[in-house]
């Protein structure tokens, strides 16, 4: 319910319908899409009634079918005690039908999508569920393409979500809590748990804090995700974030938590931990060996995207003696000519090239990734043969780039950790470099996705608890859950 809805929460209708007809006119007599249809429904004595509903938010085949169809047709007895509650049981079809006595309770429901029923002499009034907006329909995500897998993804509409969702987990155990958020807004956001694997304390803090949250509106979950996680500016993701409905039932298998925002297909899971950044949605629809490789690939590929640029600007540099003789030699007849210093070199490149990436994303699809590599290409190699920028120097920001790659979920952390360890080892050398690097992991370390550590799952060097973070270990061999799950232990057959 928005702060303006409330506004009218006090307020109750009068029993006659020109007035209760007016009063909804004079608040909505801005509103274009407002719409008032009057019916006469047939008794002894025929009475008035109206349907109040937004055009566009309301299935209209429906509409006719299932509520004035059967007012035009039907008969209501004179003998009934209440004319709106015969009218709601024995004459509608639709599939949900509310009473109603509260202004700002009817308002919510027209807002959401919902026809509003007047009965003339009736101070009560039906709320019918006829929602029918258009939506872009199932469609596999952009952004988490497989090869193998389910092809299904959310859309903006949370209830076709939410449908999605309990089709993947048809168990009583699934839990389903609605929260509004938003002063103007109103937006619903539901909170999704398994019950008998979810911590009760997580839960609570969670709904806690989303019920604090004073915004004018809510637009998307990362609205929800900001105001809610522990370490609001680190680089690093505590919030985990999908639009697949498979991943987000197997976090919920896992004990975790997911958070659903009307009007967005993205949706979050708590707790998020470090490793799952290096995880791929597919890896458990493919042979184990498989996804184990690639695994190890991406946390390589997260070294080498960070601190690659920084190794070779140190040692170039001030540790060129650390360089076998033949390729010190060669780095510098390649570098002859050229005006920048190693430093400027690197982070003129690594501008260009996030320029470049961002052109490519921004751009209509057909465009964007030939304009990506086109550019890429033409820029650098007319930056070599015009002696601005040295061939070691491009092959270094170009391998970092197609590493960063590799790792989507860790984009803007890699970006300013990469810059921070150039700066660095521009000025301090390897030293310098040591340090950052030993700074970075303590604080990956120090992090807390809402009460779980952050690197839980590395920090135990036993099977079970290594089973799923650099390596996927096959299913037979996965016998407990993750260690930040202390209610159910074991996922044996017969546990939820």
């Amino acid at each position: 319910m928005s702060a303006q809805t409330k506004d009218y929460e006090n307020i109750m209708l009068s029993g006659a319908l020109t007035e209760d007809i007016s009063l909804f006119k004079e608040i909505f007599k801005k509103d274009a899409v407002f719409r008032v249809k009057d019916i006469k429904v047939r008794a002894n004595e025929s009475f008035d009634c109206a349907l109040i509903y937004m055009d566009g938010m309301v299935d209209t085949a429906q509409l006719n079918e299932s509520v004035i169809c059967p007012l035009l047709v039907n008969t209501v007895p004179n003998t009934c005690d209440s004319v709106c509650e015969y009218v709601r049981t024995q004459v509608l079809f639709a599939r949900d039908i509310k009473t109603s006595e509260n202004l700002s309770a009817m308002l919510s429901g027209v807002l959401y999508g919902e026809a509003l029923l007047l009965i003339d002499g009736s101070k009560t009034a039906l709320l019918i569920d006829l929602k029918g907006w258009k939506t872009r329909g199932i469609s596999e995500p952009d952004d988490e393409r497989i090869l193998q897998g389910p092809r299904e993804g959310f859309e903006e509409a949370a209830m076709f979500n939410l449908a999605m969702i309990r089709r993947k987990l048809q168990t009583p155990d699934l839990c389903i809590e609605m929260l509004k958020v938003g002063r103007r807004t109103a937006t619903m956001v539901f909170v999704c748990y398994l019950d008998s694997l979810a911590d009760n304390e997580m839960v609570e803090k969670i709904k806690k804090k989303i019920g604090k949250i004073d915004i004018d509106g809510i637009l998307d979950s990362n609205y929800i995700s900001e105001l809610i996680k522990d370490k609001k500016y680190s680089l690093f993701k505590t919030v985990g974030t999908t639009e697949r409905p498979d991943v987000v039932a197997s976090k919920l298998l896992e004990g975790k938590i997911a958070i659903l925002v009307d009007g967005t297909p993205m949706v979050l899971t708590i707790p998020f931990l470090f490793s799952e950044n290096f995880q791929s949605d597919e890896d458990y629809y493919i042979n184990f060996w498989v996804s184990s490789i690639g695994r190890i690939l991406r946390y390589f590929c997260f070294f080498l995207s960070v601190s690659i640029p920084a190794i070779f600007i140190a040692l170039s540099t001030f540790h060129g003696e650390l360089l076998p003789t033949s390729l010190a030699i060669s780095v510098e007849k390649l570098r002859a000519g050229v005006p920048f210093s190693p430093f400027t070199e690197c982070i003129i490149m690594l501008f260009v090239f996030e320029i470049l990436r961002e052109t490519g994303i921004r751009m209509p699809q057909s465009l964007g990734h030939a304009l990506s590599i086109v550019g890429g290409l033409v820029v650098g190699q007319a930056a070599v043969d015009a002696r601005i920028i040295s061939t070691p120097m491009l092959i270094v920001i170009a391998l970092s780039a197609i590493s960063g790659l590799m790792i989507p979920r860790l984009k803007g952390a890699v970006f300013y950790l990469r810059l921070l360890f150039i700066i660095i080892s521009g000025i301090f050398g390897f030293y310098g470099l040591s340090l950052a690097l030993a700074v970075t992991v303590m604080h990956i370390i120090s992090l807390n996705s809402f009460g779980v550590d952050y690197t839980v799952s590395l920090k135990r060097a036993d099977s079970q608890s290594l089973k799923d973070t650099v390596l996927r270990a096959p299913w037979f061999n996965m016998i407990k859950r993750p260690d930040f799950n202390k209610k159910t232990i074991r996922q044996k057959r017969g546990d939820l």
